[in-house]
């Protein structure tokens, strides 16, 4: 007897010092993830969510190279075969087991996704050479195989397949509208959603069978809130309301700068903000001239410096410095004499009216962008009529391009020149995906030939060479308007120790984080 009560009471005390280290974060950001299915929505909110819920074969370290997650390690069979060797021994959290019945099932319903389907088109096929191996096949050599690895999720196929209690099938991908995946989910990662209530909270818990023991991460549950606004996330995180912000508006960099009790950190990014033409609903912007004018027109610049105070690069081009298709002459072109002179000679020198939208919450200081993007548009006679709204609003209308400029940003998936084009400004190609976020239907089937060609050019200079040409291409063009590269920026409390888990992709990897 006295054994047993021995045993009891060392089993209490282990559990006991198991939850020591425990920690509940307070995490605010400007929104909240649209749906609990990770392929319905090429986004950073979504992928922000799935490092935490899902788990990636590979993901991107700090310094820019490959981490393996699922797949423990990899090689190349011949210029179209990478073979994957994945973790034993995880579970999802249903409690099913992970194999390679998982990852072709994943990558089949990748293929079939609207926004995901034009970065897996170079994929032929998936072979389960045993449980545990994968051969990821390309119909050409993919320079960029092990950068789409990054986006490979495994979704767990046991847990959605099947019929839900409307009679759907499980694995629909519903991008507006009810579905088992928008409210039901079953990953591998590091966290469970236990609680989630739409624009109000969301609970992430910790998964105990996790399969990464060797994390640091002590955080155990994660307490979500939406705030839209900037100065009131900067303030919850100053009163204590809350412990982790992002992002951090630059008008709010000096104040907690200045805070005792928080910390700021910064990175610079590459995520491009635009404005796209939308030809289709307005004849005017058919016109190369039009598009130039309005390019000149705006002073991306001053944006820079007065709104985003500093923290963003005015941008020429899609791609920033460092990427391949980076071409140092294309710089931005302000000139408001230049701007009315092409107006003219276009034959609207009265301008015209058009519509604008924008979100109010997806990037640092959307709303104020668009307000001085159609102040600076009205001083060339183009009058704008904008309407701005938060982004689970936005993104439908923007799907369904309901304005005549829209503005959208993109950090690139495979931190490559070449995917800005295959989604921004590619000719739409629903069946394979291509353009799939060219709200503008700017078309050039020149520069589609040399997007595709780069994708399969393993010779890293002369693919550099071809995606310089692509960026010449759409400066001339003018085919849509470039503002900056946005920086990233988060804020925590002191104790949050935020820099070993934030990174140039902006997906913060919360399993690793640790609260002192």
């Amino acid at each position: 007897m006295k054994q047993l009560k021995y045993i009891a009471l060392v089993l209490v005390m282990l559990l006991a010092a198991g939850t020591v280290g425990a920690k509940t974060l307070k995490l605010a950001m400007d929104a909240d993830p649209v749906s609990l299915d990770p392929q319905v929505q090429l986004s950073g909110g979504m992928l922000q969510y799935s490092h935490m819920v899902f788990d990636p074969l590979v993901r991107w370290s700090k310094d820019m190279t490959f981490e393996n997650r699922l797949a423990e390690k990899w090689e190349r069979l011949d210029e179209n075969t990478v073979r994957f060797y994945l973790r034993k021994g995880v579970k999802f959290h249903s409690g099913n087991p992970f194999t390679a019945k998982d990852v072709l099932w994943t990558l089949a319903r990748l293929k079939k996704s609207q926004d995901f389907k034009a970065l897996f088109e170079p994929f032929t096929d998936a072979v389960a050479v045993d449980d545990f191996t994968v051969d990821l096949k390309t119909a050409k050599p993919y320079a960029l195989l092990l950068n789409m690895a990054t986006y490979i999720f495994p979704m767990d196929s046991v847990f959605y397949t099947g019929k839900d209690v409307t009679g759907q099938d499980k694995d629909a991908i519903v991008k507006t509208g009810s579905s088992f995946a928008l409210t039901n989910a079953s990953g591998t990662g590091p966290f469970k959603v236990t609680s989630r209530e739409q624009g109000v909270k969301m609970v992430f818990t910790r998964f105990a069978d996790y399969w990464d023991k060797s994390s640091p991460g002590n955080v155990s549950e994660i307490i979500l809130t939406p705030i839209k606004k900037d100065p009131t996330r900067v303030a919850a995180l100053l009163s204590g309301d809350v412990d982790f912000i992002m992002p951090v508006s630059p008008q709010d960099f000096k104040i907690v700068g200045k805070a005792k009790n928080a910390k700021l950190t910064t990175m610079s990014g590459g995520r491009i903000i635009t404005f796209q033409l939308n030809q289709e609903r307005r004849p005017e912007f058919k016109d190369v001239r039009v598009r130039q004018a309005m390019v000149y027109a705006v002073n991306n610049a001053a944006i820079v410096k007065k709104i985003m105070k500093g923290t963003a690069t005015a941008a020429g081009q899609q791609g920033p410095e460092g990427y391949a298709g980076y071409k140092e002459s294309l710089v931005p072109r302000y000139d408001v004499k230049k701007a009315k002179e092409l107006m003219k000679a276009a034959g609207f020198e009265k301008g015209f009216e058009v519509s604008m939208m924008a979100p109010n919450n997806r990037y640092v200081s959307d709303e104020k962008i668009a307000e001085a993007v159609a102040v600076m548009l009205g001083k060339i006679g183009i009058k704008v009529h904008l309407k701005t709204m938060p982004k689970a609003q936005y993104w439908p209308l923007f799907d369904e391009r309901a304005a005549d400029i829209m503005m959208i940003g993109w950090h690139s998936d495979t931190e490559d020149s070449g995917n800005f084009s295959e989604f921004l400004t590619m000719c739409a190609d629903k069946e394979k995906g291509y353009g799939q976020y060219n709200s503008g239907n700017y078309c050039n089937k020149k520069l589609d030939a040399l997007v595709l060609d780069a994708q399969t050019e393993t010779d890293l200079l002369k693919r550099g060479k071809m995606l310089q040409e692509v960026e010449q291409i759409l400066y001339d063009d003018a085919a849509f308007i470039p503002l900056h590269w946005q920086h990233l920026s988060w804020a925590a409390k002191n104790n949050v120790k935020l820099e070993a888990i934030v990174n140039a992709q902006n997906f913060p990897y919360f399993g690793d984080l640790v609260v002192e």
